[in-house]
């Protein structure tokens, strides 16, 4: 069972320091601290942009499911969720996840289950814009494999 959990979905820019240096110190007694942070990359010829939009309560009970399921498989002390919404470019950070554990394993372990759920179940719909033109972005097959792996 997770001790706390904390979700937020904002279209404000994350600020990467305050939300890892919190997370770091209200655990700062667990053995194990994973952090990870999603960015938009820059592999696009001609400029990119990145529009995330979702519907918010629809989205917050997907991710809290996420977390009572992480809990359920690994002994869990704290998630933490933000993720973003809104346009952004290469370098922009899209979510930042946080999962704090007794032991490293259930820590990463967690992190990555979270991570594979967001990608493909989480109702976010992106659309990716350059020079070019513009067109929605769908999870690719290795994302689904990926959470697929889970069951």
């Amino acid at each position: 069972m997770v001790a706390t959990s904390q979700v937020s979905i904002s279209d404000t820019k994350l600020n990467i320091d305050d939300l890892s240096g919190g997370f770091r110190r209200k655990n700062n007694l667990a053995g194990a601290v994973v952090i990870f942070v999603g960015n938009v990359r820059d592999d696009h010829p001609g400029g990119l942009s990145l529009t995330l939009e979702c519907y918010v309560p629809l989205a917050l009970d997907r991710i809290d499911m996420f977390i009572r399921e992480a809990s359920s498989r690994w002994d869990l002390l704290s998630v933490t969720i933000h993720h973003r919404t809104g346009k952004m470019v290469p370098g922009d950070e899209i979510v930042f996840v946080g999962v704090a554990s007794a032991h490293r394993r259930d820590a990463f372990f967690a992190a990555q289950f979270l991570m594979d759920h967001l990608k493909s179940d989480a109702p976010f719909w992106k659309k990716q814009s350059s020079s070019a033109g513009s067109h929605w972005v769908v999870p690719r097959a290795v994302d689904y494999q990926d959470k697929k792996s889970w069951n």
